[in-house]
C-alpha cells in the first residue's frame, strides 16, 4: 500500500512538472482554438496577389517600332519635315530615299516659248503654288510646267483638285512613265501618343501614306 501511494505521488509530481515547463502556452493554444472556431476570418490569397506589384509609373511603355510617312518629292519632304517639328523628334527622325515609277502627272500643257513658260510660272507663284518645274525644250513636252508626278491616277486627281482650289485652271492629268526620286520620313521608337499625332499630321497632306518601316 505504501508503495502504491509513493507511485501516485511521483506521478502527480511528474505531471505538474510537464504541464509547468514543457506543455504549449495557454495563449498559443487559445489562439489555435480561436482560429479553428472562426473559419470565416480566414482568407485565401490568390497566387497573383503574392507577386510583387510594379508601380504604374515604373511599368515599361510599349514601343511600336518604326513608322514612315511619304512618299514625297525632295521639295515636298522639306514641308513635311516642318510639319513634324512640333513633335521634337530629334535623332528619331530619319529619311529613306527611293526611286518610284510614276505613271501619272499633273501638268500645264506645253507653251509656245520659254518666255511664256516663265510668265505662267510667275502666275503660279502668285497663287501660292511653289512645287513645279519647267520642262526644257529638249523634252517630249517642251515648255510644259510639271506640277507633280504620281504612282496612281487617283493621287494625281487629288493633286489636281487641290490646285483647283488655289485657282489653277489650266492644269490637267496625263499618263507619263518615269522614275522619280522620292523621300520617306521615318520616325523610330514611337509610342502610342506619337503614333496618334503622326496620323493627325498625315491626314493633312492628301495622297500621303503612313505605314510600318520596311
Amino acid at each position: 500500500m505504501r508503495t502504491l501511494f509513493l507511485l501516485l505521488v511521483l506521478a502527480n509530481l511528474a505531471f505538474f512538472a510537464w504541464s509547468r515547463y514543457f506543455s504549449p502556452s495557454e495563449a498559443a493554444a487559445d489562439g489555435v482554438v480561436a482560429r479553428q472556431n472562426e473559419p470565416d476570418k480566414l482568407k485565401i490569397v490568390p497566387p497573383a496577389e503574392l507577386a510583387p506589384r510594379v508601380p504604374v509609373t515604373q511599368r515599361p511603355v510599349a514601343l511600336l517600332g518604326c513608322l514612315e510617312w511619304g512618299s514625297f518629292t525632295l521639295a515636298d519632304s522639306r514641308h513635311a519635315e516642318k510639319a513634324l517639328e512640333p513633335l521634337a523628334l530629334g535623332e528619331r527622325l530619319a529619311q529613306r530615299r527611293t526611286e518610284e515609277a510614276a505613271n501619272w502627272w499633273v501638268f500645264i500643257p506645253p507653251l509656245a516659248s520659254r518666255q511664256a513658260a516663265l510668265k505662267k510660272a510667275a502666275e503660279l507663284k502668285a497663287l501660292g503654288v511653289t512645287d513645279y518645274f519647267i520642262v526644257g525644250e529638249e523634252g517630249e513636252t517642251p515648255w510644259a510646267l510639271s506640277l507633280g508626278v504620281f504612282r496612281t491616277e487617283e493621287a494625281a486627281q487629288t493633286r489636281l483638285a487641290a490646285l483647283r482650289t488655289q485657282g489653277v485652271r489650266s492644269a490637267i492629268v496625263g499618263s507619263r512613265e518615269t522614275l522619280v526620286p522620292k523621300v520617306w520620313l521615318q520616325v523610330k521608337g514611337i509610342d502610342a501618343a506619337t503614333e496618334s499625332r503622326l496620323k493627325e499630321i498625315a491626314r493633312q497632306i492628301d495622297g500621303s501614306e503612313l505605314k510600318t518601316c520596311p
